[in-house]
């Protein structure tokens, strides 16, 4: 297969909801880090060391990305960038889990309900009740939503199949038509993403990791296929940021 397009997935920095070791996800708008506003910028500079140019970016409605897309521009003096946000791209929903402590939900529930609830395919936390404060249905940019569509806690299957129109709908016919496109998003609709493309089973998307602020350079045929996937740093770079993904996703 000979490539013919080349797409860039990036996974924002780290929130300060991480960073705190709390349960984050579709329904909390958390901010960046110090260190996630580094991991943009160096995220940024990579692009630019290894002379990628975007005409298009794509990225969720959550602050987290959107910060992220904004420094990465910053590095690479590229704010006329046209930018389209989408709920579709936002993180997974963690249902009631959401603005917990991961260590404290652990030792309520066991950390093997705990990573199953994380790190399985089809399994759904607990759901957040709507009449919860922060069922986030009545807040910008939800409020005009069909509630019916808001989710309320999500399983990755769910994530994907949520992510997968705004691919089919808008990010793919761009990249078809030969623009240059960037993907900043979060870990598991970037997950998401990858297992469409690959054809990855529910098994293997169990075990792919995608670590903070490392660019993925995904190369395409003409079908949309992936040629190859490569991350914008050194194997170690990668080996480490994966690492704390992995270490992470255990506590979760």
């Amino acid at each position: 297969m000979e490539a013919c397009h080349k797409l860039v997935l990036l996974r924002h920095g780290e929130s300060n909801y991480t960073r705190d070791n709390l349960f984050c996800g579709f329904g909390n708008d958390a901010d960046l880090s110090d260190l996630g506003e580094k991991e943009a910028a160096v995220a940024g500079q990579r692009m630019l060391e290894a002379g990628l140019s975007f005409d298009i970016a794509f990225t969720s409605v959550l602050k987290r990305a959107v910060k992220t897309l904004y420094l990465v521009q910053e590095e690479l003096d590229c704010h006329w960038l046209p930018v389209v946000k989408t709920w579709r791209l936002n993180e997974r929903h963690y249902g009631a889990l959401q603005g917990l402590s991961k260590t404290e939900t652990a030792k309520k529930y066991g950390e093997q309900q705990v990573k199953i609830w994380r790190r399985s395919y089809d399994v759904r936390p607990p759901p957040l009740d709507k009449d919860d404060s922060r069922f986030c249905g009545n807040i910008a940019p939800y409020r005009d939503f069909d509630p019916t569509i808001i989710p309320v806690c999500e399983s990755l299957k769910d994530t994907v199949e949520r992510m997968l129109p705004a691919w089919h709908d808008v990010i793919a016919p761009d990249v078809k038509a030969g623009k240059r496109v960037l993907i900043v998003a979060h870990g598991n609709s970037l997950r998401g993403l990858m297992k469409y493309l690959k054809q990855l089973s529910d098994q293997e998307i169990i075990r792919l990791e995608i670590p903070q602020g490392l660019p993925l350079v995904i190369e395409l045929d003409e079908d949309l296929h992936p040629v190859r996937d490569y991350y914008l740093a050194s194997e170690e770079d990668v080996k480490v940021a994966k690492t704390k993904v992995g270490v992470k996703d255990n506590v979760n």
